[in-house]
């Protein structure tokens, strides 16, 4: 394959990233202006978010080896076209029912697109300083969409309508199909894993009924929450036990005996909770409170990506040169501070003031992404590398449901951030006790393990 065209297939893979990510970003803004036309409580909002958001948690795995078995383009090309209809579903939206089962629809083509195209980069980019300069690209648009996923979110919402933030997606995606076709080659992996129907049942029941409990609970009664969490807990009791008896299984539990890689998904998990009630809750304080419009309240998030993207490459060079501690504590220490301050914002606190809050918690989350990839895989066999960041994928979607489901039941905004700053001292508390000599030999020993070849099933002792 030619450079040219190497660089071509990026580029559609960058185009799959831009479309999924964005719609992480541009939904929040418009949530004001959807939530008023189609007449939603705030849990309604909330669905609207997290049926996106868990639908990928719940997916990625399973759309990574589907596509190792079937082809990867095929893959991909089907991602294309569900997410392009469920784009095109979502503005037809009469309803919020019919709304929240199209961003499902959305979130099943999303599946297919991000851990298929980082599949498509690894084999296209064989050299392996073009494949790093290839996933530095491939990282930098995750920047590019949270800049412009609030600002395109609110000039549409505010010139056309909030429909008009999915119209968006449609000719991106039909482009994006038509080049996948005519450029990308088909690849599948020599030797693909099984699949786990059982436990991809288990994990969606799993996601399912932790995040309505934590959603509808304040208001369906304490009986179904309890209800809820005690389903909740079965399935991940299940799902452990499955998972240790399959000896090809959908989450390979022994990765967890390794504390960087544990301590890479607890991150994940309380960073991302962070942005999506950060996101959630900062577009209706702006716009619902202090009477911004769309795009104004799009353009004061402006400060949090911008720094998020000069920080992000900035923590990568301090987790190759320094390693994941130093970039993990900067990110407890500055999304903590961050959520405590926001907890004291009221409706007269003056612009600038917020504006420089909002910079430390980009500063957090800039420097928590590199990390939180480089922890998972760190140790782990080349083999088992890419299974292992997907874990930690699907633990940053799985975060992000559960930030914006916790903070919409909360009382207060204020409480909300409280929590938020419990998430930061978690990332710190995490960071300290994961990425010491302790800590590596335990991923020494994992990764030992690994290498001995399939997991031993529990009848076999």
């Amino acid at each position: 394959m030619t450079r040219r065209r190497r660089r071509l297939v990026l580029l559609i893979c960058c185009m799959s990233l831009l479309i999924v990510s964005l719609d992480n970003t541009i939904v929040n803004v418009a949530l004001p202006s959807l939530g008023h036309d189609l007449r939603a409580p705030i849990s309604g909002l909330q669905w609207t978010v997290d049926a996106y958001t868990l639908t990928l948690a719940s997916l990625l795995m399973l759309a990574g080896s589907t596509a190792d078995r079937i082809g990867r383009r095929r893959t991909f090309q089907t991602g294309l076209v569900v997410f392009t209809a469920g784009s095109l579903l979502c503005s037809l939206a009469p309803s919020l029912g019919w709304l929240v089962a199209a961003r499902i629809v959305q979130a099943v083509g999303g599946s297919m697109l991000n851990p298929v195209a980082m599949s498509i980069i690894t084999n296209t980019f064989t050299d392996r300083r073009e494949r790093a300069q290839a996933i530095g690209v491939w990282g930098g648009v995750t920047g590019i969409s949270m800049a412009l996923g609030p600002v395109v979110g609110g000039l549409l919402t505010d010139t056309v309508n909030w429909r008009a933030i999915f119209w968006i997606n449609v000719p991106i995606g039909l482009l994006a199909l038509f080049l996948t076709w005519r450029f990308v080659p088909e690849s599948k992996a020599p030797s693909a894993r099984r699949l786990d129907p059982a436990g991809q049942v288990l994990v969606i029941v799993l996601l399912g009924t932790l995040t309505y409990g934590i959603i509808e609970g304040p208001a369906a009664g304490p009986g179904v929450s309890a209800a809820c969490f005690f389903v909740a807990a079965a399935a991940l009791a299940a799902l452990v036990v499955w998972e240790l008896r399959r000896p090809e299984p959908l989450i390979d539990m022994r990765f967890f005996r390794s504390a960087p890689f544990s301590g890479a998904a607890v991150m994940a998990v309380s960073g991302f909770a962070g942005l999506g009630a950060f996101l959630f809750l900062n577009t209706l304080y702006l716009q619902s409170h202090r009477g911004l419009s769309a795009l104004a309240a799009g353009l004061c998030t402006l400060p949090v990506a911008a720094i998020t993207t000069i920080v992000g490459p900035l923590s990568g060079r301090l987790v190759g040169t320094r390693g994941p501690r130093v970039p993990s504590v900067v990110a407890g220490v500055c999304l903590a501070v961050a959520g405590a301050l926001l907890s004291q914002v009221t409706l007269t606190t003056p612009l600038p003031l917020l504006l420089g809050i909002y910079v430390i918690f980009g500063v957090g989350f800039g420097m928590l992404n590199p990390p939180i990839t480089n922890t998972a895989v760190s140790g782990m066999p080349l083999a088992q590398a890419g299974v292992a960041a997907a874990v930690a994928s699907t633990s940053r979607q799985v975060g992000q449901s559960l930030g914006v489901a916790i903070a919409g039941s909360m009382a207060s905004s204020a409480a909300a951030y409280r929590v938020n700053a419990l998430y930061g001292l978690i990332v710190l508390a995490v960071a300290l006790l994961t990425t010491g000599r302790w800590a590596r030999a335990t991923a020494e020993r994992t990764a030992a393990r690994l290498t001995e070849g399939p997991q031993v099933t529990l009848s076999q002792g």
